[in-house]
C-alpha cells in the first residue's frame, strides 16, 4: 500500500517556475515507477511526465518537454516535478501516480495523491 500527498502549487505568472513535491509512505516506494499527471478544467487527465525505479529514465509529454523535470529520491520517499518557462496552458490540478509500468493510461496505476493546482496568469 502507497499513499501518496502532493504540495508545492500556487498561482504564479507565465514565464515562472514552481517545483511540485509528491511524498509516499510504504516502505515499497522505491520499486514503483512514478508519474505525473494533470487534469485542466473540463478536460481528462492527461500524462505528463514519469521515471521508472531503477536506472531513474524519464520520460515526458511533448508539451513540457524541455521545460519540465521530474526526479525521485528513493531516500526521502519523495517525487518532484521542476516546472519552468510556465505558460497559462498549464494551468491544472497535478497529480502524482504510482505504477509498476511507465503508461500514459491512467488504469495502469495503482495508487493516485489527491492533487494540488498549479494556475499560471498571463
Amino acid at each position: 500500500q502507497v499513499q501518496l500527498v502532493e504540495s508545492g502549487g500556487g498561482l504564479v505568472q507565465a514565464g515562472g517556475s514552481l517545483r511540485l513535491s509528491c511524498a509516499a509512505s510504504g516502505r515499497t516506494f522505491s520499486s514503483y515507477y512514478m508519474s505525473w499527471f494533470r487534469q485542466a478544467p473540463g478536460k481528462e487527465r492527461e500524462f505528463v511526465a514519469a521515471i521508472t525505479w531503477g536506472v531513474l529514465s524519464t520520460y515526458y509529454a511533448d508539451s513540457v518537454k524541455g521545460r519540465f523535470t521530474i526526479s525521485r529520491d528513493n531516500a526521502k520517499n519523495t517525487v518532484y516535478l521542476q516546472m519552468n518557462s510556465l505558460k497559462p496552458e498549464d494551468t491544472a490540478v497535478y497529480y502524482c501516480a504510482a505504477g509498476n509500468g511507465v503508461s500514459v493510461d491512467i488504469r495502469q496505476y495503482d495508487y493516485w495523491g489527491q492533487g494540488t493546482q498549479v494556475t499560471v496568469s498571463s
